[in-house]
């Protein structure tokens, strides 16, 4: 293992706290001890990171982790350093991080991405790498402090597990490589790989965020007719811009009875899943990547699902294998089919952090980015 450096990162102390963010500051911006890369770990420093709702339910407290933890999971970096036995990657390549490490040898690694990694999701549970290692410490305390979802992305240098990244182009812009990693594998992936969607296929997308929108251009992209759904106007608008054909709220679509073969549900409220199910038409998929608070209900006909041979599909990650999809996605932006540069509304400082995620809580923003490396800054 290497030497231990000095690195700059958002940490999170409590969960639960009052917004505004801005004022109750939940995340300390602060210096912390990164220990270097072991075997089959690698050195990144950090480009780009997305905020996402991921991140926020840690904060408001609704998906629970243990604490202190460096959050940021969305994020996309160059390789500086790597461990024994690391053959993937090497020094220099940029890589997209995800937050989901697949050990490819448990069951579920054998399903082709349809189920979680058992590994992997008892690593992010507990806050460790893959394999359960540590890395990050306070100076002089030597307090402990947890990893987010094997990525802590909201910091200038991350060590991570060799299979918690893959390599894309050196040409990809780092914001551009930091969504591949969550929003566009969640959103696209979810509808290319649970949905499985064809240019014949309607799809109506329930919830434009960052995760919705990135379901929504793979959908246009692959020539879908679709429907977009907010409770934002404005958000309407752009689903409109970027070619969805028909935009409306929820209380619209439901009037006018609108359906579609797939419906991507990506809000994770109860109230939204069950907009999503009465969109279902005949021989429907419901997909649904949201994460509602623990304990939350929805209400819905099983009937529906008999009578109408439907289909509800949870889908973690966007049920995808990352070394096989990211490199798909990356082909489709680059041929123009997928601009995922219309997903970033603005990027912000590291210091911004906590302003970032009342954007985000107010959903106001489909994806911020926080840019690193005196990236340009967009606070518009």
């Amino acid at each position: 293992m290497s030497a231990t450096r000095t690195i700059r990162g958002a940490v999170l102390n409590t969960m639960g706290a009052p917004t505004p963010y801005a004022s109750s500051r939940p995340l300390t911006v602060e210096d912390l001890e990164l220990a270097g890369p072991g075997p089959g770990e690698l050195l990144v420093r950090i480009e780009a990171a997305g905020l996402c709702h991921s991140d926020l339910s840690v904060v408001n407290g609704s998906r629970p982790r243990p604490l202190p933890m460096l959050l940021g999971h969305e994020a996309a970096g160059i390789v500086e350093e790597v461990g024994d036995g690391v053959a993937s990657v090497e020094p220099g390549q940029r890589v997209v991080m995800t937050f989901l490490p697949r050990c490819g040898e448990c069951a579920a690694c054998a399903t082709e991405g349809r189920l979680p990694c058992e590994r992997g999701s008892a690593a992010n549970a507990a806050g460790t790498l893959l394999t359960g290692t540590r890395h990050l410490s306070r100076p002089g305390t030597g307090e402990v402090v947890q990893h987010h979802l094997g990525v802590s992305g909201f910091a200038t240098y991350a060590v991570v597990d060799e299979r918690s990244v893959v390599p894309v182009g050196g040409d990809v812009p780092p914001p551009i490589a930091a969504l591949l990693g969550c929003a566009v594998l969640t959103g696209g992936g979810a509808l290319l790989n649970a949905g499985r969607i064809t240019p014949e296929t309607s799809v109506a997308v329930v919830g434009l965020g960052g995760v919705g929108m990135a379901g929504l251009l793979t959908a246009v992209g692959t020539g879908c007719r679709v429907i977009a759904v907010d409770a934002q106007e404005s958000k309407l608008a752009t689903a409109l811009e970027w070619g969805a054909a028909e935009a409306m709220t929820p209380a619209q679509a439901l009037e006018r009875k609108a359906e579609a073969s797939v419906v991507l549900e990506a809000v994770g409220h109860p109230r939204a899943f069950e907009t999503a199910f009465r969109l279902l038409g005949l021989g429907g998929t419901l997909v649904t990547v949201g994460l509602p608070a623990p304990g939350a209900l929805a209400e819905i006909e099983p009937l529906q699902l008999t009578a109408k041979a439907q289909t509800v599909v949870g889908s973690y990650l966007g049920s995808a294998v990352p070394k096989r999809d990211v490199p798909a996605f990356e082909a489709l932006w680059r041929e123009g089919r997928l601009p995922l540069e219309r997903l970033v509304s603005r990027t912000i400082a590291l210091e911004d952090i906590n302003e970032g995620m009342d954007a985000l809580a107010s959903g106001e923003v489909i994806r911020q980015v926080v840019a690193f490396d005196g990236a340009p800054v967009t606070t518009a």
